[in-house]
């Protein structure tokens, strides 16, 4: 009988840590120069307003300081980060038979097919930096619905559209990093829902980053248009190598008057990653966005997803869970910006952390002078597994007017070793124990994803607990 594996570094992400050789890439060289913007420009046959869009972010880039105030990326040097992969020979499918044989199976291995045949209206599949796949079922297609990669829509009929709405939510000046993807941004997803449609079963796009010491830069933009409703799901993962990898994606969400959308996302990337990814949604007159992220992976992460109340009684929920293990640095959180009568933004969130790990949650709510009849509320709380993890809880709240309702909770804690004892007087071992309470926490979360989905959380959950005890 073999040992049993006792690290969390051996079990921690055994079906995600598999790697593809990437022998046959075509890769740009190191590095961030307007030659190799440009030769991403042309491998993208973009538009002319795009190639200048990516010149002109790439000196807003060039003039504009590192972040300082958050974890330390001192490991990320851009002159070793390739900012655009693909594999050689490739070209997006439509049907799953057409993509290749290696590619096909990594995502296989990730239950991507699968999860599109038994509860998905379509799917988006990427590979580094190109989309492999895309599909949808016809009768969401018959609806108006259009799911495509951004790409394609840039092309498209749909050109005007883009042109009106990429990266007008978030903005090259923004930070350095919303700087870095309007320069090299790759692939991602398009979605418009028509007014009145309700696409009664979720849209997915995974993104896989299998090269080592490569970026990853997808832009996912969404609009749903006045009084319709979706939910999209968004998953990604890299393998593990010794050298950093960076992703810098952006989404852009416009929900429109009295529409619904409903974003999930399960982040699972490899801990040498740096996940600097952009979030913001604008919410019109009767509009709900509602946010379910989970994070698990990566080495340092910045991620706050931010909602924009532009319209009355527009509404905003973010649910989230963090976990942050042996050397991650989690820095998460949301934003709210509530700037119209009768708003709503809601927030709750669980952050746990173990072997060391640090994690921080900021969340910022602004309410301006418009913003009267309005409510907001912020609950956070933190679960430390040992005596040498870091949690911490960082609110703001910028609030201009007298008439609205505020509040906000935070509590930190340990596993309590009553409820430890108890489990395992019932028959479970300590760390199934420990699991099932941290499961339990994290319970807010895995109750609003899609059944298969909860499953993934909950599996990851008890990955990231194995090896923990002792």
């Amino acid at each position: 009988m073999s040992k049993e594996k006792t690290y969390v570094d051996d079990v921690d992400r055994s079906l995600y840590d598999f790697r593809n050789e990437d022998k046959d890439a075509y890769k740009l060289q190191k590095g961030l120069t307007p030659e190799i913007v440009e030769q991403i420009s042309k491998e993208k046959n973009d538009p002319q307003w795009m190639q200048l869009f990516r010149l002109q972010s790439l000196q807003i880039f060039n003039q504009m300081e590192m972040p300082d105030w958050g974890p330390s990326i001192e490991g990320l040097d851009m002159d070793n980060i390739v900012t655009y992969v693909r594999p050689k020979d490739n070209h997006m499918s439509a049907t799953w038979e057409e993509v290749p044989e290696e590619i096909k199976d990594t995502f296989e291995r990730l239950g991507i097919p699968q999860a599109e045949r038994e509860s998905l209206a379509g799917v988006g599949a990427q590979y580094d930096s190109e989309l492999v796949y895309h599909n949808v079922r016809k009768e969401v297609a018959d609806m108006g619905v259009v799911y495509t990669d951004l790409e394609s829509a840039l092309h498209g009929e749909h050109a005007d559209m883009i042109r009106k709405h990429f990266m007008k939510l978030i903005t090259p000046r923004d930070h350095k990093f919303a700087a870095l993807h309007g320069a090299v941004w790759s692939g991602g997803s398009f979605v418009y829902v028509p007014p009145g449609v309700s696409v009664e079963i979720p849209l997915q796009s995974y993104f896989r980053l299998n090269a080592p010491g490569a970026g990853q830069f997808e832009h996912t933009l969404i609009i749903v248009d006045e009084g319709a409703d979706l939910h999209f799901i968004e998953g990604c993962s890299a393998p593990k190598y010794n050298i950093a990898n960076l992703h810098a994606g952006a989404v852009e969400l416009f929900v429109g008057k009295n529409a619904k959308l409903r974003y999930s996302t399960i982040e699972n990337w490899s801990k040498n990653m740096y996940n600097l990814n952009t979030k913001r949604a604008l919410v019109s007159e009767g509009g709900k966005i509602e946010w379910i992220s989970g994070s698990f992976g990566s080495h340092v992460s910045y991620l706050y997803p931010e909602s924009r109340l532009a319209g009355a009684d527009a509404v905003s929920e973010f649910t989230g869970v963090t976990f942050a293990g042996k050397g991650q640095n989690l820095d998460t959180g949301c934003k709210a910006f509530l700037a119209a009568p009768r708003t709503s933004a809601f927030i709750n969130t669980r952050s746990i952390s173990k072997d060391g790990g640090i994690s921080t949650f900021r969340s910022s709510v602004v309410a301006t002078k418009d913003a009267k009849e309005s409510k907001a509320a912020a609950s956070c709380e933190s679960l430390m597994i040992d005596d040498i993890s870091q949690s911490d809880t960082i609110p703001a709240m910028d609030i201009r007017t007298a008439d609205i309702d505020v509040g906000h909770e935070a509590k930190i804690g340990r596993i309590s070793d009553d409820a430890v004892f108890y489990l395992m007087s019932r028959g479970l071992s300590e760390e199934d124990a420990k699991a099932l309470i941290v499961s339990g926490f994290a319970d807010n979360v895995s109750k609003e994803l899609p059944l298969e989905y909860a499953v993934e959380m909950n599996n990851l959950i008890r990955l990231e607990m194995k090896g923990s005890i002792g």
